[in-house]
């Protein structure tokens, strides 16, 4: 089962890469992050033709997440539990039925968290905390759990091209890879580097300064999975092709291939 996280960046405005994408790719489970849209205006349509359930979170002009499936739903929970006055469209989270069991699947945007002298990086950290308590809880289901998403953490040096460039962002802040340590030493396996431990695996390029004509890239789209799904995991890659594509997002797909079958 080829599982795949991606910042579309706009749906609206990516839909023909993201229509091209599917069909050449053909991923079984797509976590949407940035649709950048409400629900009711969701280009469905076309991605339901491709054989696709859609099911989103939307915000409108920015935010939202969705998870395109060709399993159906069992169950679909929206929003981070922890917060009740939090609206911002962020965390979808999936539950399909495969030949082993249940596998849970979540599309999440991590807040960007700058400037870091401000409420919003208190928001992140805040966040990630939340998102470390459900992880918890999540985890004693003992089943197949995939967080798939825009994390907006750098975990290491070796996932930016550039460190010195990030040291005052928040996406490099001592906080918050402490913060996603802490959420792998839950039990979580980044998928990516159960691969490869290559120093050049960038998933985000900025459309400003040349930053993808000089691969000045982060790593910060993850797939983060439970010991179960771990288990399964057969391969992952990066599809750093689509940044050259026109109109393209700033991030690139990220995907797993999980020794999964649907039941």
């Amino acid at each position: 089962m080829k599982i795949a996280t991606w910042n579309i960046n706009g749906v609206k405005a990516r839909i023909e890469n993201l229509l091209h994408w599917l069909g050449d790719a053909d991923p079984d489970i797509v976590c949407l992050q940035e649709i950048k849209s409400v629900d009711e205006q969701f280009p469905r349509e076309p991605i339901e033709a491709l054989g696709y359930h859609v099911e989103t979170h939307g915000q409108k002009g920015f935010n939202g997440v969705a998870i395109l499936s060709k399993l159906r739903f069992d169950e679909v929970s929206r929003g981070l539990p922890g917060n009740d006055g939090d609206e911002q469209a962020r965390f979808i989270e999936g539950v399909f039925s495969t030949a082993s069991g249940a596998l849970r699947v979540v599309s999440l945007y991590l807040p960007n968290g700058n400037p870091v002298a401000s409420e919003k990086f208190a928001y992140k950290l805040g966040w990630l905390d939340r998102l470390e308590h459900w992880t918890k809880a999540r985890l004693k289901l003992e089943e197949p759990l995939v967080l798939a998403g825009d994390y907006n953490v750098i975990p290491q040096p070796d996932d930016v091209r550039n460190a010195e460039a990030w040291l005052d962002d928040a996406l490099f802040q001592p906080e918050s890879r402490q913060a996603f340590r802490r959420l792998a030493h839950l039990g979580l396996t980044d998928a990516v580097r159960a691969v490869t431990d290559d120093p050049g695996t960038y998933t985000f390029w900025d459309y400003q300064a040349g930053a993808w004509q000089k691969n000045n890239g982060i790593r910060i789209d993850h797939l983060m999975l439970s010991p179960e799904a771990a288990d399964s995991l057969s391969s992952a890659s990066v599809q750093k092709h689509t940044r050259a594509w026109e109109k393209p997002s700033d991030h690139v797909p990220v995907v797993a291939d999980l020794a999964l079958a649907a039941a």
